[in-house]
């Protein structure tokens, strides 16, 4: 269902005004899926794709009204002056890239399988092989953020400072001490960024959440609905986007848990996704069962528990490598204790 969401509904939904982002350096692997649209005729063959085709914003109709009255009316309040605080400051370009990013890896893995379902074996060798590499750049990327990568470069790191010490032991018997204090400099600056990037790595080893994938927050300080769909042991935007959150004056700072949140699209339809540290979300205290509309939400998730949180798709769960979360059931009432509440 949600896996054969064409990337096409998508972007016209997204550009059609829920969020006017779209990928730059991704079109270069669209153009493949259109040129398999135009051999296959999977747009009009799959039914598959018009799984997203009601992409916009659900129930509502008046809501990319307000959407358009509140961008006019900001603008506003923005002239001159310093600006203040608002919710527009955790917007993340870069977590609704990630998003898109994996959506478009869910619609290639299903082009491939209807592809093998229809015997069109060329095209679905032609999307596997995009789909290795797409999948091959997620990753590097993934781990270059999240601290996979950090711990083989400590571990790179430490091999050259052991290279780095022959090399000044040589120079030092050698009475070359202009290069052994050359190589001293690079063993220090080393040892430096070794340490960093094991930090950085154990940081992601040991990382714990206050918060699941899929499950309803709200924001303290601008009141939103919002679920959470990603999330990372550190800030991991960048220092541009930490100036305009302020994370500086957050009581946590950057070293705590930032997540990927959806924004409930009745509530603040110019935000949609944002990037929001641990310590400014809370949980509902009762099962919340209430309406929750997103354009993600039907490609990031089966749909709701009996709790009223959403239940992740299993590709979102490992590529957070989180695991499968059991609503408790209430224990059955036991009428045999024959005690009667004082």
């Amino acid at each position: 269902m949600v896996q054969g969401a064409s990337l096409t509904c998508l972007a016209a939904s997204v550009n059609g005004g829920v969020y006017g982002l779209i990928i730059p350096q991704w079109r270069r692997h669209s153009n493949l899926l259109r040129k398999t649209h135009a051999v296959s005729g999977f747009d009009s063959q799959c039914p598959l794709h018009h799984c997203l085709q009601g992409l916009h914003f659900m129930g509502n109709p008046n809501t990319l009204k307000r959407r358009n009255l509140r961008v006019e009316a900001g603008w506003l309040f923005n002239k001159g002056g310093e600006q203040e605080l608002d919710a527009s400051s955790e917007r993340s370009e870069s977590a609704n890239e990630d998003i898109l990013i994996f959506f478009f890896q869910l619609d290639l893995a299903t082009r491939v399988q209807y592809a093998l379902n229809v015997e069109q074996y060329d095209i679905a060798q032609q999307l596997r092989n995009k789909l290795t590499e797409v999948e091959g750049e997620v990753i590097r990327q993934q781990e270059a953020k999240r601290g996979s990568s950090s711990k083989s470069e400590a571990q790179d790191k430490a091999i050259s400072i052991i290279r780095l010490r022959a090399d000044l032991q040589n120079a030092i018997e050698n009475e070359n001490y202009a290069v052994a204090a050359e190589l001293r400099d690079q063993i220090s600056e080393l040892e430096a960024e070794s340490l960093a990037a094991s930090a950085k790595a154990l940081v992601y080893e040991n990382a714990q959440y206050a918060f699941r994938l899929g499950q309803k927050v709200k924001h303290k300080t601008f009141g939103y609905q919002a679920v959470v769909c990603g999330m990372d042991p550190i800030c991991c935007e960048s220092s541009s986007w930490m100036e305009t959150a302020q994370v500086e004056k957050l009581a946590r700072g950057s070293s705590q848990p930032f997540y990927q949140v959806l924004v409930d699209v009745h509530e603040d339809p110019n935000l949609l996704v944002a990037y929001v540290p641990e310590e400014n979300l809370v949980a509902p205290e009762k099962p919340d069962m209430g309406r929750f509309d997103h354009p993600y939400t039907s490609f990031l998730f089966y749909g709701m528990d009996a709790a009223g949180d959403f239940i992740p798709i299993k590709q979102l769960r490992e590529k957070y490598n989180r695991p499968r979360h059991e609503v408790p059931m209430d224990p059955p009432d036991d009428d045999s204790g024959g005690g009667a509440d004082a």
